[in-house]
């Protein structure tokens, strides 16, 4: 593979920022390969066990923090920045209406994994036509990487106190991705955190998972619970989950820096299915075959259908009691799934317990 440049490093750079825009990425960073300090804080972290049932980021270990470890011969690091914030209900009216369905914003449209690895193959295909056949490899939340360390060296923001990158010009409501490269790079100056003494984040946090400012316990985060654990959901923190079915949104929603959040204007991520404004009962009442109909394309599709009752369940029992959410409840009474039975009877436990005296 060829490292014969055709232009200087900064011009090279300077094309791919302009290659990156056109094809739709919000922000083009450059970083090294050194993660430094970031090894040893991911270590301690996997040794508290505050990754849960995540067993591959404990497989992976250091390697994720050593990215010419995972990908030989890189020497530099392009990392691409998406906005996803989509034109929906507005989330807090839907958080504060306990029948409706909370769904994560960033999952309601298309899977960003497929839209950003394409963006990210022809970003390469792009550069591999004036520099020649060169090494890379591409990454979207798909791999040990720590794309918020490299994100934040590369200059798209800076690590908020809920671990997620933030921007000043553009909050934190966007996903990033990766093309790991033999090119040689000139790399990009971190940008200094602007988060201050506010711990909005923190205090929001509906259990607590911002164990203190910059560290996460995964086993406490609603997101984890719903999307990530795969048994059941520990019964102390079901009311804590409220009607939120798939993912959290809540840290960020309360982070004032994303009063700068920039509207999706990628229209894969524009709303399906109606999932900003549905009820808990009628996703409940999906079959297995509406479920993957229904969310092929989507990023909720992999928790599949047992996981996703049982999430709407733990819902339905957060609600009011009424009668909808009882028959809708008994209805999956006699589920084939051991889980998915185990959490519609502690919903109806929990609307008959708070069931008002007729």
């Amino acid at each position: 593979m060829s490292t014969n440049l055709p232009c200087t490093p900064d011009e090279l750079a300077a094309r791919i920022r302009s290659w990156g825009r056109a094809l739709g990425f919000t922000s083009i960073g450059i970083s090294g390969i050194e993660l430094g300090e970031a090894e040893t804080r991911l270590m301690q972290w996997l040794a508290a066990g505050r990754h849960g049932q995540m067993h591959y980021m404990e497989r992976h270990g250091a390697a994720r923090a050593r990215p010419a470890d995972l990908v030989p011969g890189t020497l530099s690091v392009i990392s691409a920045r998406m906005a996803y914030w989509p034109e929906a209900q507005d989330a807090q009216v839907v958080l504060d209406d306990p029948d409706a369905a909370y769904i994560s914003r960033y999952a309601l449209g298309r899977d960003y994994h497929k839209v950003l690895r394409a963006r990210l193959q022809s970003l390469a295909d792009r550069i591999e036509s004036v520099v020649g056949p060169f090494g890379y490899r591409a990454f979207t939340d798909s791999a040990p990487v720590m794309e918020v360390e490299i994100a934040r060296r590369a200059a798209l923001g800076w690590r908020g106190k809920h671990t997620l990158l933030i921007h000043r010009d553009a909050g934190s409501l966007f996903f990033l991705g990766e093309l790991f490269t033999t090119l040689p790079l000139p790399v990009d100056a971190p940008q200094p955190d602007h988060c201050g003494t506010c711990t909005r984040c923190i205090d929001v946090c509906p259990t607590g998972a911002i164990v203190a400012p910059y560290q996460v316990d995964a086993r406490l985060c609603v997101s984890y619970l719903t999307i990530e654990l795969d048994g059941a959901i520990p019964e102390a923190l079901r009311p804590l989950i409220g009607n939120r079915i798939y993912g959290c949104d809540d840290c960020q929603l309360a982070c004032p820096w994303n009063r700068h959040a920039q509207v999706a204007l990628e229209p894969d991520f524009a709303v399906r299915n109606g999932l900003d404004r549905a009820t808990l009962a009628e996703l409940f009442a999906w079959t297995e075959e509406e479920f993957d109909r229904r969310l092929a394309g989507s990023a909720i599709r992999r928790i599949g259908h047992v996981r996703w009752l049982r999430n709407i369940a733990v819902a339905l029992g957060n609600a009011p009691p009424s009668a909808a959410a009882r028959n809708a409840l008994t209805a999956r009474a006699d589920h084939p799934s051991e889980l998915v039975r185990e959490h519609v009877a502690w919903a109806l436990a929990r609307q008959h317990s708070t069931e008002s005296p007729t």
